[in-house]
């Protein structure tokens, strides 16, 4: 696939269904069981953050269980190097806690979406001068919707705002009414020891909560 098909499908897939399922702390052991789980509820955007046991592995088994029905990435990227990594073993997504420069562009060259970690105008600015795809608010705890809105207003109308930090049930209506295009879904979706059934009801809760359920 070429990175300009890559771009628009994750475009499409996060205006599907604007969920992105960060699966920190995640095994190798339990990680089809649960991507399953996730799959069957309708996420079709899944994380394992770097700092995770074995994360590589991680991905790649669920590249390899279900790449062709949903787009597998890594977060906590923070060297180049993994970008690499990440691409020959058949991911999609790079997503970063914060901007730099050389990731993003690690990211572009390797035909993978860029999701930087961005918290004031000026990191936003840089990420999409570096290449970024979307941009993920982290924490938006911290950012807040006055913060997420007052970036908006300067920011280039297309580009993607992805809450990540405090996003569950009781927020995703209020952020997605503020302009967020997606949400990262993290301890209040899993947390290790999570099993497939609470994780299907928790992605239930989750996509009910951006219907106004």
């Amino acid at each position: 696939m070429t990175a300009e098909a890559l771009e628009t499908l994750f475009r499409e897939t996060l205006a599907a269904a604007p969920l992105i399922a960060i699966l920190r702390g995640i095994r190798p052991d339990e990680v089809e069981a649960i991507g399953a789980a996730l799959v069957e509820s309708g996420i079709r955007l899944i994380e394992v953050p770097l700092n995770s046991p074995d994360p590589f592995n991680s991905v790649a088994r669920l590249v390899k269980r279900f790449g062709d029905v949903a787009l597998i990435g890594a977060g906590t990227v923070i060297q180049p190097d993994d970008v690499l990594e990440l691409a020959d073993i058949g991911a999609s997504m790079v997503i970063s806690p914060h901007t730099d420069r050389a990731v993003i562009e690690a990211t572009r060259r390797a035909g993978l979406v860029s999701l930087p970690g961005i918290a004031t105008p000026s990191e936003a600015f840089g990420a999409i001068a570096a290449g970024a795809h979307a941009l993920k608010l982290f924490p938006m705890e911290m950012i807040g919707v006055a913060g997420m809105k007052a970036m908006k207003a300067v920011l280039p109308p297309d580009m993607p705002l992805i809450a990540v930090g405090g996003v569950g049930p009781a927020t995703i209506a209020g952020f997605r009414d503020a302009g967020c295009a997606g949400f990262g879904l993290g301890s209040s979706l899993y947390k290790p020891g999570t099993t497939p059934a609470a994780i299907r009801a928790a992605a239930e809760a989750c996509l009910a909560a951006l219907d106004g359920g």
